[in-house]
Order: structure tokens, then C-alpha cells, then sequence
């Protein structure tokens, strides 16, 4: 948490709502009494605007209107553009009111819905994004669908005003073309969530390294051209494959983009922490929003990067992050929130930049110039209204022998312009905060501390993921085991979906592996097997977006392509592999391969699209190691893996009396790994064989070949 008072973007003020009625009265909306950051925004809207709900659907069937549905979040700005353009429009709200059903989506709180409507806006646009603007029958079938629309016509794109009094038209004159679409639509949809189970090729890791080699940026790293999102789950596949194959050229990939994204724009080097991507091909222009999923990915990439090279600048960003993340995004019970806005005071980035003048002033005059020259500060600015973002512009190095700086000099100089620069952006209005609590996320981020933690040694960030997880586990967990997706305040709400359990069960995973605690274990293993029961498709075996029991919506879905975050379907696999390999339990393995084969077709056609899917398939496919230390006495042994990483590699602690037993519950194997003569014992399993037991460190050492 912040020691200092951080004073933030207005966010909407909410009135005692028992005093309001029902539809929120004359100056509210109804989205006044839902719980989401981003519908609490259009609150005061003059747009009747519903949630999504039966209440909204059935009033458009009676009064025979369709649904006029936008799908948003609190942290994008095209979003507040369309806001303020049309949506807080007078006569905009009155042709809404007048001829549509108004429904204002939460995409991060229903990425069910948003997913489905967003793959509607795919096929019939070639496109998608936010807003998603999409035009439905009171039976929820889509008819039109596309993104941000100005309030007029504009540089050629039609203004929302025309959309809607040219849709208003075709409802009433053309409805069976209007039915005709969306019927199509929804058995496009229903169709293209059919899978048969295949066969993957026997090289497929190989032909995706290739794949993702062959759209690798050699100029400013990364995958293809502008925008640029800092992927970094394909990161870590990607590192993972170079150190196994010892492959020099991927690891330079590797490095080289951690690299750029780190010199970047979309790096904030005063703050810490990645903002979402990058606009431009060369990481200097970010998108502005900071998302809490992208820095835990990040987390593992860059501490994963670590413990391959020993880079200290990986460290750097590492921690760089934890503490961006427990200043600025911690909840008081240790969970985290989900977002930080791009915008702040009306505009973009505004918080985030300097014109030279300013930055001048704050670094002081001895030294602005060469500050200048290594942060890219020009005097016409590199962004808007000749501001400049922040970035590294040059090689360290050669700016230092330049200007006749010894590196401890160079330290010193760039760590007290950093921390006054810091100190002076303090002072501005902060980015608003989206302050809900999404389970998944949290889950990627648990994970995220706990490697890191685990990996550099740093208690603080353990800490940080044993809190969350505590919290989560004790706030989202139905006395029926289910998960619940949403927590704000007190209001924990909405069934959970495949994300919520395969990234938390992935966080789980990693926070046993560093600190063996057996709770965290049994945890994983209990949300796996609800999540196999409750998810599961039963024509291809692959789990469906939402569990068998949510809501019915006008298709199931079945999500297979990573986007900004891993598939779910991939996080299954991944996650259940690993459980396979810790456990001994071959049943998970069995699922996890059932998985893949159903998404066999769509790896081989978008292996790029695929990483996490392929972290899981690398993981099977190689030789695993599964570490049992049975006995009370493991820190010696323990030390011995603090000179290596090894992603296959799994540790298990069996301690004597009832944890040993509550450990033979779940990992029926350990059972007969008893301790040897009475001494802390280690056992060495590979692909589900043991070795002969290891009694000294040395023995280990030699056992694992380090």
C-alpha cells in the first residue's frame, strides 16, 4: 500500500441507494446500483441504460425494440471518447430511449458475453475492439455489430447517430433480413464451437519455435508490426524452448525484446510496471492503461529471464514491478486490483509525460542535458502537445564513456533524476482505479509473486501471493466449491469461469512450489477436479468458456486462441500437466492430452496464438523431474536447487505424522517414500519412476546432474 496520499481521477459519486427507485430516477440510470467500476461510470448517463439481465431482454420483447448492446472497461479510452461524445448527449440518449433497449457491458466482469459478441464483430467486420458496439433481437441474436462510432459522420466512418436511426429503420421495415442475420450468425457461432479431436504433428513445438522465429521483429524485438503487446506467456515458452534445446539464437530473441520493452515507453520508469501495449513498432508509445493480468504475466517472463542468464536488469524488472504492483494495486486484505486508467484530467498519458521544459526543471540544470539525451526528452516532445515519454534512447555504455561517467557516477545521477521525477508526478491527479477484484487475474499474479519470489529470494513478494491466495481462498470459494469471479467491497458475485480456475489453480501451483506448503496443493487439486466436472464439453472433451450450469447464451463457448491473456483451455492443460507431474495422478495427464487433441487444429494453424497450449505440450513431451523430500530437516537439500531452474522440475516436501497422509491423499505415490534410517530422505522421480533414494546434498547434486 502507499505511504504517500494519492490523489486520483474522480471517479462517480454514489448516493445512499435506498433512497433511489427502481430505475435509478432523474438523475441516475439503473447501472447506479450495480457493483462494476466501468457501468458505475455511465451512471449518470442520460442513456436508460440496464445491465445485462432478463430485465432488459423481456422489456425489449414487449415493447418490441432490439437491444442496443456496449461492451467496455473502466481503463480504455475510446470507451470514455464514445462516452462523452454520445453517450452524455441529450439527443443521442433520447433516440436510444426511444427506440432501443440500452444494455452496458462489463467486459472484464462477462468475458463470457464479451466473447461471444466480440467473435460476432470478427466475423462480420473483419475486426474487433473496444467499445464493442453490437445491435441485438430481444432473443439476443446479433444483427450489426462494430466498435467506436463518432457521434457524426467522420473521416469516412458513419456516425452513431446514423446507425441508429438507419437500424431503427431496417427493425421496422426489413425485420426478416434483421432476424435472418442473427439466426446465421448464432449458427455460425454454434458451428465453429464444434470440435473434432486430431492428431498434433510429432514436431509441433518445433514448427511453432519456427513460426514465432519467423515473425520475430530483428530491429526492435517482438512478434509482427504495430501495435506491439508485450505477450508473456510466448515469452516464456519461448525462453523455456531455449534453454532445454540450449538454442543461443532463441534465447537472443528472447533478449533481445525484454530488452526493448524494458528501454521502451511502455516500461513506466519512474513508477514500474508494463502498460498494456505499445502503439507503435518500437515500444515507445504505449497505450497508457496499466492491467493487472499483463504485469503478472510480465513478472514470470522477466524472472524466468533471470534465472536463465543472471541478468541483473531482469532482476531490476522484476522488482520493479512487485513494488508497482504492492504500491499502487493492493487491496487492504492483500488481494489486487485490476487496472490503472489511461487517462487522467480529459486526456491520454498525461499523468506519464514531460515537456523538456519540465523535465529540466525537476532534474536540475548540471545535468538535463545528458539526462535528456538517455531518457529521448526532445524539445518538440515524442508524443501530443510536445510532451515526451520517458524511454532509454540510448546504449548505456556508449553514453557513459561519452559524457566521461564511470557506472557508479552514471547510478547515481539517473537514481536521483528518477527519484525527483517521481516525486514531481506524485503531485499530479492520478489515473482512476479500477478497484474490482477479478479471481483470474489475481490468480496470474499469485503466480507471478510466487516465482519471482521464489526464484530471487524475496520474502516480501512471497508474502504478497500467500495474502492474495489467503484472501481469495477464504472470499471466492462457494461452501459447494465453486468459484466466484468478482469481488468489490463486499459483494462477491458471478459464477466463475474457466480462467478463474485454471489461472488460480496455476498461482496455487507456483506459490506450493515456493513455499511447499501442502494447503495451497490440496487447493489445486480440489478446483481441478470441480473444474473437469463442471466445464467439460461432452462432444470434444475440451472445457467450455463457461461452466455447464452458468447462463445460457446464444452459443457455448470454447476458447482456444491466447489473446492478451492464455486461452483457458491452454491454462487447462498447462496446469493439468503440472498437476500430473506433482501428484503422480496419470488421470490429469489423460485430461490434459484430451485437451489438446481437441485443440490439435487450431495449434497447427495458429501455433503463434498457442504458447501456453505448447508450455504444457514441451512439459509432457520432455523429461520431468519430481523432487520428493521426505522428513523434517529439507533446507539443506533445498539449497542444493538454488544454482539451477528446471520448469520440469517439481518439488514435494512429505513431513512425518498427519501431513504425510493428507499428502498420500492427493499424491498417492508419496506414501512409500518414508524416510531412511530415520534422516530426511530425497527422492529423485522421473516420468513417474523413482530413483534410488539420496540420503546428503552432494548425492542429490550428482542425482540431477548439476
Amino acid at each position: 500500500m502507499p505511504d504517500t496520499i494519492i490523489t486520483r481521477e474522480k471517479t462517480a459519486d454514489i448516493p445512499d441507494l435506498s433512497t433511489l427507485p427502481q430505475d435509478g430516477g432523474s438523475e441516475f440510470n439503473r447501472l447506479v446500483f450495480t457493483s462494476s467500476p466501468y457501468l458505475l461510470q455511465h451512471a449518470r448517463n442520460p442513456v436508460d441504460w440496464y445491465p445485462w439481465g432478463n430485465e432488459a431482454f423481456d422489456r425489449a420483447l414487449h415493447e418490441d425494440k432490439p437491444v442496443f448492446l456496449s461492451i467496455g472497461y473502466s481503463t480504455c479510452h475510446w470507451c470514455h471518447v464514445m462516452e462523452h461524445e454520445s453517450f452524455e448527449d441529450i439527443s443521442v440518449a433520447t433516440l436510444l430511449n426511444e427506440h432501443y433497449i440500452a444494455i452496458k457491458v462489463d467486459r472484464e466482469e462477462r468475458p463470457d458475453i464479451d466473447h461471444i459478441y466480440m467473435t460476432v464483430c470478427q466475423a462480420m467486420t473483419g475486426s474487433g475492439g473496444w467499445p464493442l458496439s453490437v445491435f441485438l433481437t430481444p432473443d439476443k441474436l446479433p444483427f450489426f455489430a462494430g466498435t467506436y462510432y463518432p457521434r457524426e459522420d467522420r473521416h469516412g466512418r458513419p456516425g452513431f447517430i446514423r446507425i441508429l436511426k438507419a437500424l431503427h429503420d431496417a427493425w421496422k421495415n426489413e425485420r426478416h433480413r434483421v432476424t435472418s442475420i442473427g439466426t446465421e450468425l448464432r449458427d455460425r457461432l454454434r458451428a465453429a464451437s464444434a470440435r473434432n479431436a486430431g492428431a498434433l504433428p510429432a514436431d509441433m513445438v518445433q514448427l511453432a519455435v519456427r513460426a514465432f522465429t519467423h515473425s520475430y521483429d530483428s530491429v526492435f524485438g517482438g512478434f509482427g508490426n504495430a501495435p506491439k503487446f508485450p505477450m508473456g506467456h510466448t515469452l516464456s515458452f519461448l525462453l523455456r524452448r531455449a534453454h532445454a534445446a540450449n538454442d543461443d539464437n532463441l534465447l537472443a530473441i528472447c533478449e533481445h525484446t525484454l530488452r526493448r520493452m524494458y528501454d521502451g515507453g511502455i516500461w513506466d520508469h519512474l513508477g514500474g510496471g508494463f502498460c498494456r501495449y505499445s502503439t507503435d513498432r518500437r515500444w515507445l508509445v504505449p497505450h497508457f492503461e496499466k492491467m493487472l493480468y499483463n504485469n503478472a504475466l510480465l513478472l514470470m517472463t522477466y524472472a524466468e529471464a533471470w534465472a536463465v542468464t543472471r541478468n541483473v536488469r531482469y532482476e531490476q524488472v522484476c522488482r520493479g514491478i512487485a513494488a508497482y504492483v504492492r504500491e499502487y494495486m493492493t487491496d487492504a486484505s492483500g488481494v489486487f486490483f485490476s487496472a490503472e486508467n489511461a487517462d487522467s484530467e480529459g486526456e491520454e498519458g498525461r499523468f506519464y509525460v514531460f515537456t523538456r521544459q519540465e523535465f529540466r526543471s525537476v532534474v536540475g540544470s548540471r545535468y538535463a542535458p545528458m539526462l535528456c539525451e538517455y531518457f529521448g526528452v526532445e524539445e518538440a516532445g515524442n508524443f501530443e502537445h510536445g510532451t515526451n515519454i520517458l524511454h532509454i534512447a540510448v546504449d548505456r555504455n556508449e553514453w557513459e564513456q561519452r559524457h566521461g561517467l564511470t557506472p557508479e557516477l552514471a547510478d547515481s545521477i539517473l537514481a536521483a533524476a528518477l527519484s525527483a521525477l517521481k516525486d514531481a508526478r506524485a503531485k499530479r491527479v492520478h489515473p482512476s482505479l479500477d478497484d474490482k477484484i477479478l479471481t483470474s487475474w489475481n490468480g496470474l499474479m499469485i503466480a507471478g509473486l510466487a516465482m519471482a519470489g521464489r526464484i530471487l529470494r524475496d520474502d516480501e513478494m512471497l508474502q504478497s501471493a500467500v495474502r492474495a491466495a489467503d484472501t481469495l481462498l477464504g472470499h471466492m470459494i462457494t461452501h459447494d466449491r465453486r468459484l466466484l469471479h468478482r469481488l468489490r467491497g463486499n459483494d462477491a458475485g458471478i459464477s466463475g469461469f474457466l480462467e478463474d480456475y485454471t489461472f488460480l489453480i496455476w498461482g496455487l501451483i507456483e506459490l506450493h512450489q515456493a513455499t511447499l506448503e501442502l494447503r495451497y496443493l490440496e487447493q489445486a487439486v480440489m478446483l481441478a477436479e470441480h473444474m473437469l466436472l463442471s466445464f467439460e464439453d461432452d462432444d470434444s472433451r475440451a472445457l467450455r468458456f463457461s461452466a455447464r450450469d452458468g447462463e445460457a447464451l446464444i452459443a457455448d463457448t470454447i476458447d482456444l486462441h491466447d489473446g492478451a491473456i492464455p486461452s483457458g483451455n491452454g491454462a487447462a492443460a498447462y496446469v493439468l500437466v503440472r498437476l500430473a507431474r506433482i501428484t503422480g495422478r496419470v488421470e490429469f495427464e489423460q485430461r490434459a492430452e484430451d485437451i489438446l487433441k481437441s485443440a490439435a487444429s487450431s495449434i497447427s494453424a495458429y501455433p503463434t496464438g498457442s504458447a501456453v497450449f505448447l508450455m504444457a505440450l514441451d512439459l509432457m513431451e520432455g523429461e520431468s523431474v519430481d523432487l520428493v523430500l521426505s522428513g523434517g530437516q529439507i533446507g539443506e537439500f533445498l539449497s542444493v536447487l538454488d544454482s539451477t531452474w528446471n520448469p520440469r522440475m517439481h518439488v514435494l516436501h512429505r513431513p512425518e505424522g498427519e501431513e504425510a497422509e493428507r499428502l498420500a491423499r492427493i499424491a498417492p505415490f508419496t506414501a512409500a517414500l518414508v524416510p531412511k534410517d530415520g534422516k530426511t530422505t530425497a527422492y529423485v522421480c522421473r516420468n513417474f519412476a523413482c530413483d534410488q533414494p539420496v540420503m546428503t546434498a552432494a548425492e542429490l547434486r550428482a542425482s540431477l546432474a548439476l
